[in-house]
């Protein structure tokens, strides 16, 4: 497993409400839970490439569309299990409604000897500054934070 990430915080004002993108991991683990399991698209970053060309590819990836436009560089976290996450916020308007993620493989149920294909991410959502926070990974509210201090918040 990659001790880095790089990711995207997108974010856009819906009459005058600042919310931000979130996705949810697909596959069997975290089927069943909700608040603190939602994250940023984000990902490990392959041999020689920049952080932010991770996190835009993992954005691709994940949702099935291109990210462009004025990155702003976000303070890294930290996570509970030691992975640092980059985080770039970005504004768009991208329409998620009809994302299509990427998959992976793994054996399932465990020793069964069947593998199977799960989407890496299985929800796609627009929140709210404070549902976002109860939603997403709890080392990753510092990136909400700090956007809403550079945008002028709610």
């Amino acid at each position: 497993m990659s001790l880095t990430s790089g990711g995207i915080l997108a974010w856009r004002r819906e009459k005058g409400v600042l919310k931000v993108l979130l996705v949810h991991p697909g596959g069997p683990f975290f089927i069943k839970k909700d608040e603190g399991a939602w994250s940023i698209p984000k990902g490990a970053g392959e041999e020689g490439e920049g952080m932010l060309t991770a996190a835009r590819r993992e954005f691709a990836e994940e949702l099935g569309m291109e990210i462009t436009g004025d990155f702003i560089a976000l303070a890294p976290v930290k996570q509970k299990g030691g992975k640092v996450v980059y985080a770039w916020a970005v504004e768009t308007n991208s329409d998620v409604r009809a994302f299509k993620s990427n998959t992976f493989s793994m054996e399932w149920p465990p020793r069964s000897g069947k593998m199977q294909e799960f989407p890496e991410v299985d929800m796609a959502e627009w929140f709210a500054v404070d549902e976002a926070k109860k939603k997403i990974n709890a080392a990753q509210v510092a990136f909400i934070d700090e956007l809403a201090g550079k945008t002028g918040g709610i």
